[in-house]
């Protein structure tokens, strides 16, 4: 009999498909919980710390916002400068002192695996709220789920991802999910930025294709696009930066022309990959994908903390 059984969530590789469907199915009780008013107050008394030690404001407010929305009060703090951490205290020792003040820890650290030496620090559920270049699991999860909620199934689908596929934590940590899927991906990116072996290392056998391009048109077969800015804070040289950063720019035009109707994604923020004038097509799909990531995240609150609300 299938348990869920993940108290932090620190890695998209922890989950399995049965993982994956069983979280599918709680986000729509969740979210009709949420509809019809009946979602506050299901973590009462619960207290989440909010550690933000690198800059985020849709993930950071996302995680605030649900915890607030089941009823829930929270604690945070938001950069280094901010932190004991500028005086030289450890994050094993700021993680032992939130584990005395808190239910549940949420966290993001420019250092990639600084979640899990958080997890291994304390006894309360962390969440990895991004780490780097490397893993960024609630955003994938909500990604999923967006696909989901937006196209009526996974399976059989044709997935792109566009942009730097070599630093975006967005992109390594969906594809991890993705490959429990018959679905098949078009990896559309400069030759500097390709997928690294490693994450395509992990897609052995499964079900999931996949094939890697440079042409941008590669979109007009997609039935989704992931669209992701180029990370200039990620390159260690910024001059490698300049000659890529506007590599390619998926605009109204370009989304018209496919014969598809190509289900456009962002996990944003945007910077010119990703045109203004795509945002009134019924397809461009990235504001919406915000509002899902509340009530994905509500129900990975409540499941970390083992509190049911079925």
């Amino acid at each position: 009999m299938y348990e869920y059984s993940h108290k932090n969530i620190l890695d998209t590789l922890q989950f399995s498909k049965e993982d994956l469907n069983f979280l599918i199915e709680k986000t729509n009780r969740m979210s009709a919980l949420h509809e019809s008013g009946k979602a506050f107050g299901i973590l009462h008394g619960k207290l989440l710390a909010s550690l933000f030690f690198e800059a985020s404001t849709r993930t950071r407010m996302s995680f605030e916002a649900a915890m607030e929305r089941l009823g829930g009060r929270l604690i945070s703090t938001v950069g280094f400068q901010f932190s004991s951490i500028s005086k030289g205290e450890t994050l094993y020792d700021t993680m032992k002192m939130i584990e005395a003040y808190c239910d549940i820890a949420v966290i993001r650290h420019p250092v990639e695996g600084s979640s899990r030496i958080a997890a291994g620090a304390v006894n309360i559920p962390v969440i990895n709220a991004g780490d780097g270049a490397g893993q960024h699991p609630t955003q994938a999860l909500l990604d999923l789920y967006t696909i989901v909620s937006e196209k009526k199934k996974i399976d059989g689908l044709n997935i792109a991802f566009i942009g730097d596929l070599k630093y975006g934590r967005t992109i390594h940590s969906l594809i991890n999910l993705l490959r429990h899927y018959p679905v098949h991906l078009y990896l559309i990116s400069p030759e500097e930025l390709r997928l690294p072996e490693k994450y395509k290392k992990n897609l052995e056998g499964f079900p999931m294709t996949w094939e890697e391009t440079t042409d941008i048109k590669a979109i007009w077969d997609a039935d989704v696009a992931y669209v992701t800015r180029i990370q200039e804070e990620r390159f260690p040289d910024h001059r490698e930066y300049e000659k890529l950063k506007d590599i390619y720019k998926v605009n109204k035009e370009l989304v018209l022309a496919s014969k598809k109707d190509t289900t456009i994604l962002h996990p944003l923020p945007r910077v010119n990959e990703l045109s203004t004038d795509v945002d009134d097509l019924p397809n461009a799909a990235y504001f919406r994908q915000a509002k899902y990531g509340v009530v994905v995240r509500m129900v990975l609150l409540c499941l970390s903390l083992g509190v049911n609300f079925d």
